[in-house]
C-alpha cells in the first residue's frame, strides 16, 4: 500500500499495516474524513498505527476496521459506499464487532457456496465433520451430529481440566447462568467474556468474507449460528488458555477488573495469533472457496 503522505504530523515512512491478501485495514485513534476526493486518515499513536496523516487505498480495500477514539464523516461513508468498500467499528484488536445492516459484498459467490452447502443435507453434515476434524485433527467415522456433539463435550471437558490444573484454579466444571452471569466464579466468568471477544472476531470474518451468519453447520436457530461454528473452531486454541490465564491473574491480583483486563489481553493475543487472517482463511476452506483468494474486492 502507499506510504504515509506529506502531512501535518509528518512522519513520511510510516505505512498502514494491513492484511494484503484479505484486504482488512485496521484504523484506531483517529478522523476519517475525505479532502480533495482522497479517503485520508489522521491519527494518534495507537497499536494499530504510528501518528500521521495518512492516504487509504480503498480501491484495493474489503474492509476498513474503524477502533475506539475514532471518527468518520459523511463524505467517507459515501466514497466508501460508491466503491464498494465496507466499514465496522470494532473493539481493540477486534473484540468487538458493531455494525448495521446492510453489511454485504459485491460479489455472492461465496455467499451462494454457502447457501448451498447448508441447503444439500449431506453437504451440511460434511462440513460439519470437516469442522470436528479441524478440533480433532482426525476425521472421526460418525454421521450423526448429535455423536459428534458428545464427543466434542467431552474433548472440552477434558481442555477445560487441563487448563485449570496448569493455571492452578479451582475447577468444579462449567457453570453458567444466563439470569445472572455475574454469579459465576472467577474462571467461568473469564471464559463468557472470552467467548464474546473471539465471536466477534469470527463476525469480522464472516463479514468480510461475505458468508451468512444465520446459516451454521452445527449451530442452529441462532441468527449468527455460522459465526459461532467459526468460533467454537478455536476454542480449545485460543478462548480457553486465555480465559484461565486471565482467571489466575484477576485471582491473584484483586485490583484488577477482569472484563477489562482480559479484552486488553485478547486485543493482543488476537493480533500475535492473526486470529482473524486465520478464521479468514478457514471459512473460504470450508465453504469451498478458492478463486477469489487474491481479489480483495472478492473476499
Amino acid at each position: 500500500m502507499p506510504g504515509l503522505l506529506a502531512g501535518r504530523l509528518g512522519l513520511a515512512e510510516a505505512r498502514i499495516p494491513h492484511v494484503d491478501r484479505h484486504g482488512l485495514v485496521w484504523l484506531s485513534r483517529g478522523r476519517l474524513f475525505v479532502e480533495d476526493g482522497t479517503l485520508r486518515f489522521v491519527c494518534t499513536e495507537s497499536a494499530d498505527l504510528e501518528p500521521g496523516d495518512y492516504a487509504i487505498p480503498y480501491q484495493n480495500v474489503s474492509l476498513i476496521l474503524l477502533g475506539p477514539g475514532s471518527t468518520v464523516s459523511h463524505d467517507a461513508l459515501r466514497v466508501l459506499a460508491r466503491h464498494g468498500t465496507l466499514l465496522a467499528a470494532v473493539g481493540e484488536g477486534g473484540t468487538k464487532f458493531y455494525t448495521a445492516p446492510p453489511m454485504g459484498q459485491g460479489h455472492s459467490d461465496i455467499a451462494r457456496a454457502h447457501a448451498r452447502l447448508w441447503a444439500d443435507e449431506k453437504a451440511r453434515l460434511d462440513v460439519a465433520r470437516k469442522m470436528y476434524a479441524l478440533r480433532f485433527g482426525r476425521v472421526l467415522p460418525h454421521r450423526d451430529i448429535a455423536v459428534l456433539r458428545g464427543i466434542e463435550g467431552g474433548r472440552m471437558k477434558e481442555v477445560y481440566r487441563l487448563e485449570a490444573d496448569r493455571h492452578r484454579l479451582p475447577w468444579e466444571g462449567r457453570r453458567y447462568d444466563r439470569s445472572r452471569p455475574e454469579g459465576a466464579d472467577v474462571p467461568n466468568q473469564a471464559i463468557n467474556h472470552a467467548a464474546t471477544f473471539v465471536e466477534s472476531a469470527a463476525d469480522i470474518a464472516v463479514a468480510a468474507v461475505g458468508a451468512l451468519p444465520p446459516l451454521g453447520f452445527i449451530h442452529e436457530d441462532s441468527s449468527n449460528a455460522f459465526t459461532l461454528d467459526v468460533a467454537d473452531l478455536y476454542r480449545a486454541e485460543v478462548t480457553i488458555p486465555l480465559a484461565f490465564r486471565i482467571a489466575r491473574r484477576v485471582l491473584d491480583d484483586k485490583r484488577l477488573n477482569l472484563e477489562r483486563t482480559l479484552r486488553r489481553e485478547a486485543a493482543m493475543e488476537f493480533r500475535r495469533y492473526k486470529l482473524i487472517p486465520k478464521m479468514i482463511d478457514r471459512v473460504k476452506e470450508l465453504l469451498g472457496d478458492h478463486d477469489s483468494l487474491g481479489d480483495p474486492k472478492r473476499q
